[in-house]
């Protein structure tokens, strides 16, 4: 399922159109990257990148229901997870902060988007289910669509025909979100979620690229 960026992710240039950012002069940018708002780079996330990953996504799997699973998320895992869905030509991309800006001695992660195939079976080859997820203090800026755009662009280019989200129903800013880059609720399963003791309802949303 997914977890979102809240409706409050504005509106941002397309990516792929984003003039070059002056903080980020003389600096190579990563095979792949391509510039979002704030002097931000999207791009493929490498091993590195996981170690932060892990710190903002495993808070919001113990503590919230933006993700029905409660099994945090480790560096190792992420790393056979995209090298898996690499090798079937799908990706899993980072929003690394511009330098200058983190506190520590890796990259500044701020948020990733993925994708895979939705179900399996040759059927569904061109039906792919997305999780985009932000840290705390990347929300309201516009990244959220910036990165949601990469993915789709990426996706269409291979061939791929709808892109669908899972989002629990109680998730309203991850409802809005969605709403506001042109996804339409196509159903709502009711109780297949358990967490925190109680049912959770899990709402289908579908973009056709």
């Amino acid at each position: 399922m997914t977890a979102a960026a809240p409706p409050g992710d504005g509106p941002a240039p397309h990516p792929a159109a984003a003039p070059p950012d002056p903080a980020r002069a003389g600096v190579a940018a990563p095979a792949g990257a391509i510039a979002g708002p704030g002097g931000v780079l999207i791009r493929p996330a490498t091993e590195a990148d996981l170690p932060a990953v892990c710190s903002y996504w495993n808070p919001l799997i113990r503590d919230t229901i933006v993700t029905f699973s409660s099994e945090e998320r480790t560096p190792a895992g992420l790393a056979a997870t995209i090298a898996e869905r690499r090798a079937k030509g799908w990706d899993f991309w980072v929003a690394e902060a511009e330098p200058g800006t983190g506190t520590g001695s890796g990259p500044t992660i701020l948020g990733h988007v993925t994708y895979a195939q939705f179900r399996a079976g040759n059927g569904y080859a061109r039906a792919m289910e997305h999780t985009v997820i932000l840290g705390p203090g990347a929300r309201g800026r516009g990244l959220g669509r910036a990165m949601m755009a990469v993915l789709e662009d990426h996706a269409r280019a291979a061939g791929v025909h709808a892109m669908i989200g899972g989002v629990s129903a109680e998730n309203a800013a991850g409802r809005a979100f969605h709403a506001a880059i042109g996804y339409g609720e196509v159903a709502r399963v009711p109780q297949v979620g358990h967490k925190f003791g109680r049912w959770h309802d899990l709402l289908l949303m579908q973009k056709i690229l």
